[in-house]
């Protein structure tokens, strides 16, 4: 199956909405707070030589980061005005970017085919995915780590739903940045906490490591707090 077109057309239009400020999309926390200790739980498993995969890589912060953990990386979007951002942002750095619709079994089938079993970083996409997308997104990380790779898999919970909800009734209404994900039909924290390790179990996977943390934002409430959003993470490899 493929994404509808609302959802697409939604991160199309988000993203070329979005200028190249650092930080102006919600979730482009520094990578100290995201990428660097999440790439520390996988690589107790993983192999850095391999090339990492960042799956839904919006305009590439996280990824370049991940380039300098491992030997190649890779950050996939769905939305071509997110590549741009990324492209522009890396500036020369050696990381590549590219467009790709993870419910797309044959793209992804190909990107595997030319990169090898891989290692995969995907940070909070299961969760905001189209219900009938998800098992396809998780079918799509357990292909591209192969036999071989490790996959570091991250989503909100139920419990982010209280978050945002209680930060968008701050005196005002949300603030800026979480305003404008609602305004473009982003649905954060969609998926019910039961859902994603059935997803990934279902789609042939081994959950290897898992436990709780938050994903850090770049948008503060009305009193000044970080808002940073619960979440579970899963270290993966094939069966």
């Amino acid at each position: 199956m493929n994404v509808s077109d609302n959802y697409r057309n939604s991160w199309e239009s988000y993203w070329r909405d979005t200028s190249d400020v650092r930080g102006e999309a919600i979730w482009d926390a520094d990578p100290s707070l995201s990428a660097e200790p999440h790439s520390a739980l996988l690589l107790r498993h993983a192999d850095s030589a391999r090339t990492i995969v960042d799956l839904g890589c919006g305009n590439g912060t996280q990824t370049r980061y991940l380039a300098t953990r491992f030997a190649r990386a890779v950050g996939v979007d769905l939305s071509h005005a997110a590549i741009e951002h990324a492209r522009r942002a890396a500036d020369g750095e050696s990381v590549e970017f590219e467009q790709l619709d993870l419910t797309d079994t044959e793209a992804v089938r190909a990107l595997h085919d030319r990169l090898g079993d891989s290692n995969v970083y995907m940070r909070a996409v299961i969760h905001q995915s189209e219900p009938a997308a998800r098992a396809a997104v998780a079918a799509a990380v357990a292909e591209l780590i192969g036999g071989e790779g490790r996959a570091f898999v991250v989503e909100l919970t139920s419990e982010s739903r209280t978050v945002l909800k209680s930060a968008a009734s701050d005196p005002g209404g949300p603030g800026p940045k979480l305003r404008r994900v609602f305004d473009y039909g982003l649905k954060p924290a969609d998926a019910d906490d039961e859902e994603i390790p059935l997803l990934l179990a279902k789609s042939g996977m081994e959950i290897l490591a898992t436990g709780e943390t938050a994903l850090p934002q770049t948008e503060h409430r009305a009193d000044g707090t970080r808002i940073d959003l619960p979440a579970r993470w899963f270290v993966l490899a094939g069966k």
